[in-house]
């Protein structure tokens, strides 16, 4: 039975040449953390992290909804720790975002467009927002 030292060699090669790459995307998920910038799309909804207050948030996505993008608001439920709101678009599609309060000077946001999700459409309607805020 011949060992073949080679392998453990070549393990060690690739974990030592992978492990800079495994960590530059944790650099720049926690340095966006960090930021408040978080943003990631799973499953068909946007998620997000906002630098401001959930009351804030709550009016820029009304106002949003209303004004800026001019969807149908179908129903708001509100409370000082959450928020849901269902709107629609022109072409009848849905759209539902959820707030909740991470802290006093932030909210966690989801963004769900359709069943199955828009990927770009909820990063429009995330910027709309953000828009507002500013």
């Amino acid at each position: 039975m011949k060992k073949h030292i080679v392998r453990p060699a070549l393990f060690a090669l690739v974990m030592a040449l992978s492990v800079p790459f495994a960590l530059g995307g944790c650099v720049a998920l926690a340095a966006a953390a960090a930021a408040g910038g978080t943003v990631a799309y799973v499953r068909g909804a946007l998620n997000a992290t906002l630098g401001d207050p959930i009351e804030d948030v709550q009016k820029a996505v009304k106002r949003t909804i209303r004004n800026d993008l001019k969807f149908t608001l179908v129903s708001a439920k509100e409370d000082a720790v959450s928020a849901e709101y269902e709107a629609r678009t022109a072409r009848d599609e849905k759209v539902v975002i959820i707030l909740e309060k991470a802290t006093d000077k932030t909210t966690r946001i989801t963004i769900r467009v359709g069943l199955f999700g828009d990927e770009q459409l909820s990063r429009d309607v995330l910027e709309a927002i953000k828009t507002r805020l500013s």
